[in-house]
């Protein structure tokens, strides 16, 4: 069969166009690889969802328009941009209104033996949602809700480490609770974040809380007789954020 003259056009798509669909083929084929992962990464941060999806299909239209041939480890680079989104979701006010914001922090522990991307996963929706405490609680709030929600502290232990009655520490933590659906938040400085973050996942890893309270509340105001108790057994637990 001789070749077409170079004046003969094809009723086919040209070579560029062709390369150009096989290219977006090849993006879509690594993106559904990737896509439950995302899914559970969007989950954790935002709370629900339709909220996770709608950050999954954002994620999937910048994936399109991004230059893949400089990315060299795909799925890391859609991880941190389907973390960035999520983050950007729950500070949006639009969330706010929508959304009970109580962050889910359940099983964001470290493990012995953890994937590496799922270990990636879980410190995200961590820092994210320390990220928003501590923009939105004052520290008596976040103290008790941290230890209480992520950790089972008894009532009467919080009251001793905050030097208030057990009637009202459990007044601290419902009032965390309701503030957490406010729209006014304070800046958060990056290294009391970062020191929070390891705080929380050393307890979380070891069991130990002595550095996580320290931290939570300053020495010159915790009680010497009042012991540091162990949380229990099982992983950090604070309950899924509720759709409104």
């Amino acid at each position: 069969m001789s070749a077409p003259s170079p004046d003969t056009k094809s009723p086919d798509v040209s070579p560029a166009a062709g390369s150009a669909e096989d290219d977006l083929d090849t993006a879509l084929d690594l993106f559904l690889a990737h896509r439950k992962r995302l899914f559970r990464v969007a989950y954790r941060i935002v709370g629900d969802v339709a909220g996770a999806e709608d950050v999954i299909q954002e994620v999937w239209l910048r994936w399109q328009h991004t230059h893949r041939a400089e990315i060299k480890n795909p799925g890391a680079f859609l991880t941190t941009a389907t973390t960035r989104l999520a983050i950007n979701v729950i500070q949006s006010g639009r969330h706010r209104h929508e959304t009970s914001v109580e962050p889910q922090l359940s099983d964001l522990g470290d493990h012995a033996a953890q994937d590496p991307l799922l270990h990636a996963e879980r410190v995200a929706a961590l820092e994210a949602a320390l990220a928003m405490l501590m923009a939105r609680l004052t520290p008596d709030r976040l103290a008790a809700y941290v230890l209480r929600k992520g950790f089972g502290y008894a009532y009467t232990d919080l009251a001793k480490l905050l030097r208030i009655s057990a009637v009202n520490a459990r007044v601290v933590v419902h009032r965390a609770q309701a503030r957490l659906d406010s729209d006014r938040e304070r800046p958060v400085p990056v290294e009391s974040h970062r020191r929070l973050v390891a705080a929380f996942r050393a307890a979380a890893s070891t069991g130990d809380l002595d550095g996580l309270v320290r931290l939570l509340v300053p020495e010159n105001r915790l009680r010497r007789s009042a012991p540091t108790p162990r949380r229990p057994s099982g992983p950090p637990h604070l309950p899924a954020r509720r759709a409104a």
